[in-house]
């Protein structure tokens, strides 16, 4: 499996839970239905949702048609400690700003399955395999009247690509009535140089007179979308989120690419208990 396809889908598995968790931890109503307060993962407690999401996606390598992926959603989240698909995130201990809002800060761990094989595409025949593993690292998050501004480091510690990434993201959230969630978000994505070289670099052995050596660099991606969810009422959400990603010079330069962006639309269910 392409290393940007499988680990858009763990991405997007994250996505998923942790918006329909925002979502729910605002119910419908003033404070909820019920106009108690009170909700799945509300203040003071913890919440559990589990779910299912449907992705198309369409990646930057080539003789990869577009691919639809059946994923399963689980969310915990306390005050502690947050687990949303494949990743896993221990709150620490956050800045009060008064009226200019919050910075929350956390250590985060995710598994990536990304990497490739020879076998997915006729363009890959003869690479050696890319595997994925574990990133773990730390994230910022400053919360306020405007919008949601976010920081996240995470670093290889499997030890395949050895890589790193930083990312820089910016989110608004609306509400249109009590059932309604729109969220516009922008992010930008700073690869550094092993991990652009071990997934889309070629190594000299693995040149062909087809597919020329290539050594990657560091590079930036810029991904646009918009997220909407719809709340049934406090235990029932569905989501809707639609983006496309500019791909670094860098990745679009490498000769297992003949594509300068890749997209993807997002449909899953959470019932949160």
């Amino acid at each position: 499996m392409p290393a940007s396809r499988a680990a858009g889908l763990w991405a997007l598995a994250l996505v998923l839970c942790s918006a329909t968790s925002t979502a729910t931890a605002q119910p419908s109503g003033p404070g909820g239905p019920d106009g108690s307060g009170a909700g799945p993962g509300g203040p003071g407690g913890s919440g559990w949702g589990l779910g299912i999401g449907v992705i198309n996606s369409q990646t930057p390598y080539k003789g990869m048609d577009r691919e639809t992926k059946v994923l399963p959603m689980i969310r915990f989240e306390n005050e502690y400690v947050k687990v949303a698909g494949l990743g896993l995130e221990l709150k620490l201990p956050g800045v009060e700003l008064g009226d200019a809002g919050r910075i929350k800060f956390g250590l985060v761990g995710k598994m990536d399955l990304g990497g490739y094989e020879a076998s997915d595409s006729p363009f890959l025949a003869g690479m050696a395999e890319r595997k994925g593993g574990f990133w773990a690292g730390a994230k910022a998050e400053w919360d306020n009247d405007v919008a949601e501004l976010s920081a996240q480091w995470i670093a290889d510690t499997s030890g395949n690509s050895k890589g790193q990434r930083f990312s820089l993201g910016l989110e608004k959230n609306w509400r249109l009535g009590n059932h309604v969630m729109v969220a516009p978000h922008l992010t930008a994505h700073w690869l550094d140089k092993k991990y652009v070289d071990y997934y889309y670099g070629v190594r000299a052995g693995e040149a062909t007179a087809a597919r020329a050596a290539y050594a990657g660099k560091s590079g930036v991606d810029v991904e646009i979308g918009l997220r909407t969810i719809y709340l049934f009422d406090r235990r029932h959400s569905v989501m809707l989120d639609v983006s496309a990603t500019r791909l670094a010079t860098s990745i679009k330069d490498s000769p297992l690419v003949d594509r300068s962006r890749s997209n993807r639309v997002l449909l899953g269910y959470l019932y949160s208990f």
